[in-house]
């Protein structure tokens, strides 16, 4: 968890200078670019969380995929990760960024994850649910696959989780058998 709010402070200053320069916008697709990238690419995952690599390797690495496409504060922002030893945080850096900078813009973006795609009529009906949940009109819906999750849904909007998938269901049903030594009845 303390990953997560690393990531949150290194997001947040990068905010705050970008804003400051007039570049939030561009820091903001430079992010949403990064944040695909990393979550894209194994290899990419990697690199970053090796202690093996060493930085320079690393440094001339990310360079060459971000440097031509993203701004210089995106670029000093991985110099700063090198620099403090955080380089595996800089996929939820971008993250972190991306959900700073929509909340400052009073958007919403709910992520749903599903095992199978949503449907239209199915994703219009949840984004009127998080628009009602939210009472904000800005809202937009993320549907993410995962089939592992078996079936049902897990929706988030900031950092409130509503879990009704039908893998989570199995492992309460698990833990309850597990606690109370359930011995069936003849």
């Amino acid at each position: 968890m303390s990953g997560i709010r690393t990531a949150i402070r290194y997001a947040k200053a990068t905010i705050n200078f970008s804003r400051e320069s007039g570049t939030s916008e561009k820091v903001f697709e430079d992010m949403k670019f990064v944040k695909e990238t990393v979550s894209e690419n194994k290899d990419l995952q990697i690199l970053l969380s090796s202690p093996v690599i060493k930085s320079s390797l690393k440094r001339k690495v990310l360079m060459e995929i971000f440097e031509q496409k993203t701004s210089t504060i995106t670029v000093g922002l991985i110099d700063l990760l090198i620099d403090n030893k955080r380089l595996a945080l800089l996929g939820e850096v971008a993250k972190q960024y991306t959900i700073l900078f929509d909340y400052l813009r009073g958007k919403e973006v709910a992520t749903v994850t599903t095992a199978v795609p949503l449907t239209d009529s199915l994703n219009e009906k949840v984004l009127q649910k998080v628009k009602e949940v939210t009472g904000g009109n800005n809202a937009q819906i993320e549907n993410k696959i995962d089939p592992e999750i078996l079936g049902g849904f897990i929706l988030r909007v900031g950092d409130v989780q509503y879990d009704a998938s039908i893998a989570s269901r199995l492992q309460l049903l698990k833990r309850e058998f597990d606690n109370e030594s359930y011995i069936p009845k003849l």
